[in-house]
């Protein structure tokens, strides 16, 4: 199906207020795959990023539900805060900063990038995002969860902010030494630009 024509159907939809029909979430599931398994799983093996979540993975292998709650209760409260130790950390990292660019140079197509440990906290990111812990959320128990050829595409949703359609798109990050899951890493895409 034309493209074009389930966009302009699924801006119709979301105007009066209706789910997206099936038809236009099939449409991208070819596209939105191959973006996984290619561009995605390219960026998932930088060397930087792959350092980080085995550094990471070092230090939160042992935290427990209750640590992992201090610090997305953290990571939320800083969102809103002038002080923001954490999220700034983070975001200063030389990972975040090589997805921030990896973000800039998808000329649109990624309106966000992140990646997490083997424990779903946050290891490095393109920008802000609204929590630390992705490990209850499907993006991580539907990629990271599926094994080192973990892939899973969300559902296609208008960001109310940009008037666009998007979807996340996340799958697993291995090491490539040992092949053996270590993260995930989720990119929002703007289906616009596939």
């Amino acid at each position: 199906m034309n493209r074009k024509f389930v966009m302009l159907a699924a801006t119709l939809v979301a105007a009066i207020g209706v789910a997206l029909p099936s038809f236009a979430q099939d449409d991208y599931t070819a596209p939105l795959t191959e973006l996984a398994n290619g561009k995605l799983r390219e960026i998932a093996q930088n060397p930087a990023l792959i350092s980080a979540i085995v550094a990471q993975n070092q230090q939160t292998a042992g935290y427990d539900a209750a640590k992992i709650d201090e610090l997305d209760k953290q990571w939320r409260a800083e969102v809103d805060a002038a002080d923001k130790p954490l999220i700034n950390a983070t975001l200063a990292n030389e990972a975040s900063q090589f997805l921030a660019k990896a973000q800039a140079d998808s000329a649109g197509l990624f309106t966000e990038i992140f990646a997490t440990d083997a424990v779903g906290l946050n290891v490095a990111q393109s920008s802000v995002t609204s929590d630390y812990w992705q490990g209850d959320e499907d993006k991580f128990t539907k990629s990271f969860g599926a094994g080192a050829a973990g892939v899973f595409l969300g559902e296609v949703e208008q960001d109310e902010s940009t008037q666009t359609f998007q979807s996340q798109v996340s799958i697993t990050i291995t090491d490539p030494a040992s092949g053996q899951p270590i993260g995930s890493i989720t990119a929002g895409v703007d289906l616009s630009k596939l």
